[in-house]
């Protein structure tokens, strides 16, 4: 081989490294779409990985037709990586926003298998380029095959430690774009004296490569239009964190926390929310001293915790910092939460609610559950039977719980599911709802170890909803929201236990709020 050929051959190893980083993050970049905007990430992270493989399966398949021509194929191909994945955040968000109902889902599966078939076809071509030129297949096909697995690792921790927390999916996706694109430049480039018609080889991919610049400058602001369709209010603040998309939004006073575009609190009407999730678990031990929130990141149920002058300490778990940075820094939150987060009696853990549970030793007077819905595999483990017998274990005695349990009315079978496995746990339970005009009629449930008694706890905090002669009341459900084996259809439907080896809750929650 001349010095030449070695150089070809040299990039040629490197450009399947750099395709595969590629690849592997326009994979996971599909699932993170999907996951956002679809929801159930386990769902959607395992339709599109499916998918991707799928493709890449075809386009391997179809690779096998392609023996001429080897350098302007791959070319083209990676032309259409770049155009195709560079633009795919931006189009996924203009078509959720205008689109009929269902399209942007399967806009989202096509694409991802599309640029699947592209991929599996680069790697062949690269190992029957690199055999042409002089190195024996064996070593060509280990070769390449090495570039592209060590590739797939490197692509996956960026994309999980840069590109999504500090570029977000927008630009992710035309940055991506805009390397596989300098890919096919430079392999157009060394190969250029076997190429016909080079020039104009050239001219398409520097188009191409001015869609992507464009995009990459101005496409997120043009995504940010898109998305506040997606929303009521205008958005004054979004951010990407490593864990979640955080949106505010704000209208005529009325100021909203979205988390993964899942409404987290009101102000107009958060008051009634958290009143009820808070005093009748603080009251009814009368003098607790030790209080564990897990989540409420917002900070807005310490800010009611704290109103008990008995409280000497309040441990604060919420897994994404991001959050409680934003309780503790916009104005907005600040006036909703009274600063609660920067009071000396809160102690602020970032960590997995389990996981603490897990590894702590405290015990405590009262822990308030303020978690978001499970509508995920990671949270749905937050609403087993193993994480409540975790609750219950950190409860001193005569110490009590307060659930949030999601709708009764919208989730009937998601709420009492999540009743029946506290219940589980051996703890006795009280069923609560109140209607939060942000959310609907919304769901609690109070556990303790000890009898609980609603009708002996008085209300005595400064409160703006909250009274004692409307707290039995809120024990009452109506004949389509109460019942433990709900009616379906003129069948009957058995609740089960929710646990971590046999989770029920994810498809009846994806099932309940599909039509919402």
């Amino acid at each position: 081989m001349n010095e030449k050929s070695i150089r070809q051959s040299n990039f040629i190893y490197w450009a399947s490294g750099i395709v595969s980083i590629c690849g592997i993050i326009f994979e996971v970049l599909f699932g993170a779409l999907g996951s956002y905007i679809l929801g159930d990430g386990v769902k959607q992270y395992t339709l599109t990985i499916s998918l991707f493989l799928t493709g890449m399966g075809i386009g391997a398949s179809i690779s096998e037709r392609v023996t001429k021509n080897l350098i302007i194929s791959f070319v083209y191909i990676e032309f259409g990586v770049a155009i195709i994945g560079g633009f795919s955040s931006f189009t996924m968000f203009g078509i959720t926003a205008f689109a009929p109902a269902g399209t942007d889902a399967f806009y989202l599966y096509f694409i991802t298998l599309l640029v699947g078939a592209l991929t599996g076809v680069e790697l062949p071509i690269l190992i029957r380029k690199a055999n042409e030129i002089g190195v024996t297949l064996n070593k060509s096909t280990a070769r390449v095959l090495f570039s592209d697995y060590a590739g797939g690792l490197v692509g996956g921790l960026l994309f999980v430690f840069l590109l999504r927390p500090q570029f977000g999916m927008v630009k992710s996706a035309f940055l991506v774009g805009c390397i596989n694109l300098a890919v096919a430049l430079i392999v157009l480039w060394l190969f250029r004296k076997e190429i016909r018609r080079f020039a104009v080889h050239a001219v398409i991919g520097v188009l191409i490569g001015l869609l992507l610049v464009i995009g990459l400058f101005f496409g997120e602001a043009m995504a940010f239009s898109f998305e506040q369709k997606l929303y009521k209010d205008p958005i004054i603040y979004m951010e990407e964190s490593s864990y979640q998309k955080i949106i505010l939004t704000q209208d005529q006073g009325d100021t909203r926390l979205y988390l993964d575009g899942s409404l987290q609190f009101s102000s107009t009407d958060e008051y009634r929310y958290h009143e009820v999730l808070v005093h009748p678990t603080m009251e009814y031990l009368k003098n607790p001293e030790k209080v564990l929130i897990l989540g409420g990141g917002d900070g807005i149920a310490a800010k009611e915790v704290l109103k008990y002058e008995s409280v000497e300490d309040v441990t604060l778990v919420d897994l994404d910092p991001a959050v409680t940075k934003l309780a503790n820094s916009n104005r907005q939150i600040l006036r909703l939460n009274d600063g609660s987060l920067r009071n000396e009696k809160v102690n602020v853990i970032h960590d997995d609610a389990f996981k603490f549970l897990e590894n702590n030793k405290e015990w405590y007077d009262a822990i308030i559950v303020d978690l978001p819905d499970p509508n995920n595999e990671s949270l749905n483990k937050l609403y087993t039977k193993e994480f409540y017998s975790l609750i219950r274990n950190h409860l001193l005695p005569g110490g009590a719980a307060m659930i949030q349990g999601t709708s009764p009315v919208f989730a009937t079978k998601v709420y009492w599911t999540i009743s029946k496995t506290v219940e589980s746990t051996g703890m006795d339970i009280e069923n609560l709802h109140a209607d939060i005009p942000s959310f609907g009629n919304w769901g609690f449930v109070m556990a303790s170890r000890e009898p609980i008694k609603l009708d002996t706890i008085t209300i005595n905090k400064s409160t703006r909803f909250l009274t004692t002669d409307m707290l039995t009341s809120l024990a009452e459900f109506g004949k389509d929201e109460d019942s433990r084996i709900v009616e379906e259809d003129g069948e009957t439907f058995d609740l089960e236990i929710n646990t971590l080896i046999d989770p029920k809750l994810i498809q009846l929650y994806e099932n309940a709020w599909k039509n919402y």
